[in-house]
């Protein structure tokens, strides 16, 4: 599948800021299953320098911009050829090993109730279940414990918060199975990118995360719990972290400027050739 992707993030700074500096992770990943046909990444009065490839196998970029400076807009166009691997991540060079991605962060710390989670959907596949078939049970467990509500929560919700709350966004699913997958020393991280449609064919006109949980013998296999399924062509990969900040597209930071406006608009398409 050929895809078409508009990402536009418009910041806002008032006052002016004096100085703005962002990583950036806006590069679909380099893999088996996406091909790069044309990407571009540009920031009017901006420089966008520095590229490199991290740890993680992502392709990070940096932008910098001189003040004062009321608004940055970064914005993405690109052409990308997917192929459906099944959820599994093939030719992704990386040099962090997947024992880095048992360890636990603040935003997917695990609570007495993800526990309870993890146990109950291993013991549903029973005690011979191979790894891969304990992964799918804790997807589907995520999944039946948490709906699916846009705005229920917000950037900074743990973990543990969208399981009380039984609701939440793509990004508490992952961030729950993260949770669960690390209990039982199943390594898994979050990953962040762009969808085209849901599982059902409705257009989904926003960035999108899910999490890869680490197989032994298979190797990295996403997982999207929202929508009930692993990645297809559909979905557009661009990088990977412990959690939502360690992968996010944009982090940075800013000097001057007291308040901060954040506006994000994605558009992917299907592309006619």
């Amino acid at each position: 599948m050929r895809l078409t992707i508009e990402h536009r993030t418009r910041y806002r700074y008032a006052p002016a800021a004096r100085y703005v500096t962002q990583s950036l992770k806006l590069t679909p990943s380099l893999c088996d299953g996406q091909r790069i046909i044309d990407w571009s990444i540009t920031a009017e009065n901006c420089a966008i320098t520095s590229e490199f490839i991290d740890g993680y196998g992502d392709t990070v970029s940096t932008l910098t911009c001189n003040g004062p400076i009321d608004e940055v807009e970064i914005v993405v166009h690109g052409l990308i050829e997917t192929v459906d691997m099944a959820g599994v991540l093939s030719g992704h060079r990386e040099k962090a090993s997947p024992q880095v991605f048992l360890r636990s962060t603040a935003m997917t710390k695990p609570s007495a109730a993800i526990r309870k989670l993890a146990i109950s959907a291993t013991k549903s596949v029973g005690a011979n279940a191979s790894l891969l078939e304990s992964a799918h049970a804790l997807a589907k467990a995520v999944r039946d414990e948490i709906d699916y509500v846009p705005g229920s929560t917000h950037a900074h919700t743990t973990a543990a918060d969208a399981l009380a709350a039984g609701q939440g966004v793509c990004q508490d699913h992952a961030h729950v199975l993260l949770a669960a997958a690390r209990l039982i020393d199943i390594p898994a991280r979050y990953v962040s990118g762009y969808l085209f449609a849901d599982s059902d064919g409705v257009p989904h006109e926003a960035a999108h995360a899910w999490a890869e949980l680490y197989i032994n013998g298979i190797g990295w296999i996403g997982f999207d719990p929202a929508n009930r399924c692993c990645p297809t062509d559909f979905y557009v990969r661009l990088g990977s972290g412990l959690d939502a900040r360690d992968a996010s597209p944009i982090r940075g930071i800013h000097s001057g400027g007291a308040d901060e406006d954040l506006d994000v608009t994605v558009i992917v398409a299907q592309s006619q050739q």
